[in-house]
């Protein structure tokens, strides 16, 4: 399954501080009808993931009904990216 959407980059000051992008609503609700087959548990779901040039292995997480992807410092860096900007991801699930 591949997903593309865009979102809003927000920060998350908890113990391990990160940044991350919500994915909408209907895209999450796709990937949670297929998360038993594809989760490793505590519902989280391996994804490939690529915003602009830069591509990356990650695991999705499972937020408040959506899922979010986490947002490396490395991938912020080579895309220029900030708290803020929006952006357009590709997703494919694993």
């Amino acid at each position: 399954m591949n997903i593309e959407f865009n979102g809003k980059i927000w920060f998350w000051k908890g113990p391990a501080p990160w940044f991350f992008v919500t994915v909408p609503a209907k895209q999450s609700r796709d990937l949670k009808a297929i998360s038993g087959l594809v989760t490793y548990g505590w519902g989280v779901i391996p994804v490939h993931v690529r915003i602009g040039k830069t591509e990356w292995t990650t695991s999705l997480f499972p937020k408040d009904g959506n899922y979010i992807v986490p947002i490396r410092a490395s991938v912020r860096k080579a895309e220029n990216l900030e708290e803020g900007d929006n952006v357009t991801i590709q997703l494919e699930i694993r």
